[in-house]
């Protein structure tokens, strides 16, 4: 099924339907270039270590990330999370990332100084209406694994290695939610930083 459509200049340009509906597209650049291109790829992470608890978190995050656009501004749309173990010890450690999403009209958290950068050369101190805290109290609306762990052998050294736990969009941030990291490790006395990947895109989200 062949239809038309229209160019950025006017033009009209052929287009193609599978048998099933679908529009039979080329895309001009691969969906990653094309998200960073339009330069809301961001990225924030803590600069202070936290040490990493051998329990379940509760209502202390490592870090908090907070979609602070107003009404029906922007979401976050979480790439990953990521941490990395900047103290170790000479023991076997297993570490991995627990996440907490905390809906709509959460408490704001308070902005810290943290190291933060745009994925397209925009000036990362301008990150738009995010607020990125570390060590914040916050609700236990739900904690969970989160990707891989981190397998440091008997031979650990200072610092060890980082842990990023793919999100790919499973996460959305509407203005007034948030999301808290933790990492749980098996040994205490190592410390992490760690931090978020996002996409701010202005995209419908039902929270009814």
């Amino acid at each position: 099924m062949d239809f038309e459509l229209f160019g950025p200049n006017g033009e009209v340009v052929r287009a193609r339907a599978s048998r099933e509906g679908g529009l039979l597209v080329t895309p001009t650049y691969s969906p990653e270039i094309e998200l960073a291109r339009r330069g809301n790829l961001w990225a924030s992470m803590s600069t202070a270590a936290v040490a990493a608890l051998v329990v379940r978190p509760s209502t202390v995050a490592m870090n908090t990330l907070y979609n602070n656009e107003p009404p029906g501004g922007l979401t976050y749309i979480l790439d990953a999370a990521f941490a990395f173990n900047l103290v170790s010890t000479a023991l076997t450690e297993e570490s991995s990332i627990w996440l907490c999403v905390h809906p709509v009209g959460m408490t704001k958290p308070t902005n810290d100084i943290t190291a933060r950068s745009n994925h397209s050369g925009k000036p990362g101190v301008n990150q738009g209406h995010s607020i990125f805290d570390i060590e914040a109290t916050v609700v236990d609306d739900g904690w969970f694994p989160w990707g891989p762990q981190l397998h440091s052998g008997i031979a650990g050294v200072t610092p060890s290695g980082a842990i990023v736990a793919p999100v790919d969009g499973k996460i959305l941030l509407p203005p007034t939610a948030g999301i808290s990291m933790h990492v749980v490790s098996t040994v205490v006395g190592d410390t992490f930083t760690g931090g978020f990947r996002w996409y701010e895109e202005q995209i419908a989200v039902n929270i009814g």
